[in-house]
């Protein structure tokens, strides 16, 4: 193994549509399957033929170029269909968590002018408590069950005009953001911006396969992760996605042990929840060569522990959705550091700045904001052209994300610039503390915020989730982080609940458990 990082190189990156980036993957691979859900397998001929029948559908029913098409759907087929049908058209597709209650639905809706929408059907009285408040003109259901408004759609037999793209201005994609730190923005990710980052990651990726990948695709579709690394990259590469709707850790492993999957694109509380199960019936993971996690920090315990326990490498990175999303990931096959979110993508570079000025570029091992510049970055965000500024600063995207990078570029995320504690003068980055607490055998899950304090400014909170059956104080569990920790990184306060409130791939919601905390 190398002894220090070898960087990217840079990688050809053509000016041309999503679609356009699959068209040759679709006949390559017309034979071979394209999709596995349950019980049914599509072939990439197959799949081809249902976007081709959804664009026509959607066209007859007034979708046009510049129009705006929400999905609200859980992993499924009709996902993929419905996405790529969206695209050729020309239009934009918003994704949508089927999570959403009736008041963030509105949000979203309505910041996006959203004029059509293909969703769940079981999510129809979410959508019709708000509906009368939307410009939404199209609603076409899905169902899992049996037939639905759908079908018309893929019993079309006409033939879809194809728009005209400019792939580094029109907006395939309005992501919008988790919300974790305030109100969700819509990310404008164009055609450009997500090709590239479908061929960045595939240059990271080298496939060990001689036959097919199968990759797991837990990691929902609405979601920029699943969307470019378990759909867009699968299919680009003629890979199956292996589609599931949701993650329940039974049915995923028989899944596993059945179907043999090559690659998971997974995030943290998958792997925790996979680990735990493993501990307590050993399992089959030798078909799993390509792993990699994102959307929230995993904790260096569960990685060394899931590595050593199954034999597998969990490779980490670090995206956002303003940048399609991934911008860094520790090699496959090079040297990965345990903690870190790895080396910069192809044609992508990062640097840490001054947190007070945004501008001055600080040493190795110094903390201060990453900000990345790269063809993945957004377009802007949708509709907030004063936000946009402030976030896209000379082509570069501030991220909000505290971090460090060593000798050998390796980038170490800390925290987010609005989670920073300080107490008593001393900034305390949140991970660092969690770390320590993820070590001890009885804590399942934690998190830890800063509340406010007369004496202190601020004091070290650890919210923790206990496994079931543990047994743990509140002084134990301070006790057990002196040990590793600086007294002014120890929590002075500690309390158990039985679940963390999370967003829809696992991502903490430290905010709410901060705004739980003002309220009492």
């Amino acid at each position: 193994m190398e002894d220090k990082a070898t960087p990217y190189e840079a990688i050809e990156i053509p000016e041309i549509s999503l679609g356009k980036m699959l068209e040759q993957s679709l006949v390559d691979n017309r034979h071979k399957t394209a999709l596995t859900f349950g019980e049914l397998t599509y072939t990439y001929e197959e799949l081809n033929n249902n976007i081709q029948r959804v664009a026509s559908g959607l066209s007859k029913r007034g979708v046009k170029k510049g129009d705006r098409v929400a999905l609200m759907l859980p992993n499924c087929p009709q996902y993929p269909a419905s996405y790529f049908a969206v695209l050729s058209l020309g239009a934009t597709v918003v994704q949508v968590n089927p999570m959403y209650k009736p008041p963030e639905l509105l949000h979203v809706l309505n910041d996006s002018n959203v004029s059509a929408i293909i969703m769940l059907d079981d999510l129809q009285p979410v959508f019709e408590a708000i509906q009368k408040e939307t410009s939404v003109q199209t609603v076409i259901e899905v169902s899992l069950k049996g037939p639905s408004h759908f079908d018309a759609l893929l019993n079309d037999e006409g033939e879809a005009p194809r728009a005209a793209i400019d792939p580094k201005e029109d907006v395939a994609v309005i992501q919008y953001t988790g919300g974790t730190t305030g109100r969700s923005k819509g990310a404008m990710l164009t055609h450009y911006n997500l090709v590239a980052n479908t061929l960045q990651s595939s240059a990271t990726q080298v496939s060990k396969n001689e036959e097919q990948e199968r990759v797991l695709s837990i990691a929902p579709l609405f979601h920029v992760y699943g969307m470019t690394s378990a759909m867009n990259l699968t299919l680009y590469r003629g890979g199956n996605m292996i589609l599931v709707p949701r993650f329940d850790v039974e049915e995923v492993v028989q899944i596993i042990e059945r179907l043999k999957p090559t690659g998971f694109p997974g995030v943290p509380t998958m792997y925790m929840a996979l680990l735990q199960y493993y501990k307590e019936r050993e399992f089959d993971l030798s078909s799993l060569n390509i792993l990699t996690s994102g959307s929230a920090p995993l904790p260096v315990e569960v990685i060394n522990t899931f590595n050593s326990i199954t034999g597998a490498n969990v490779a980490e990175g670090f995206g956002l959705s303003e940048a399609s999303p991934v911008t860094h990931r520790n090699p496959v096959d090079g040297l990965q550091k345990t903690g870190s979110i790895g080396i910069t993508l192809p044609n992508t570079e990062a640097k840490i700045v001054d947190i007070a000025t945004g501008e001055e570029e600080l040493s190795t091992g110094e903390v201060g904001e990453m900000i990345i510049r790269g063809p993945q970055i957004m377009k802007g965000y949708y509709g907030l052209p004063e936000e946009t500024a402030q976030t896209l600063r000379n082509g570069w995207l501030y991220t909000g994300d505290l971090a460090n990078v060593d000798e050998d570029g390796y980038y170490f995320i800390v925290g987010r610039k609005k989670e920073l504690i300080l107490a008593s003068g001393f900034n305390v980055y949140p991970i660092e503390v969690e770390d320590v607490i993820y070590r001890h055998p009885a804590v399942q899950e934690a998190a830890v915020i800063g509340v406010p304090d007369p004496y202190r400014g601020e004091t070290v909170k650890a919210v923790v989730v206990k496994h079931e059956g543990a047994e743990l104080t509140e002084e134990e569990l301070i006790d057990f982080c002196k040990e590793s920790l600086s007294n002014y990184k120890v929590p002075k306060l500690v309390s158990y609940v039985d679940e963390l409130p999370k967003t829809a791939v696992g991502k903490i919601l430290k905010r709410q458990l901060v705004e739980t905390e003002k309220t009492k």
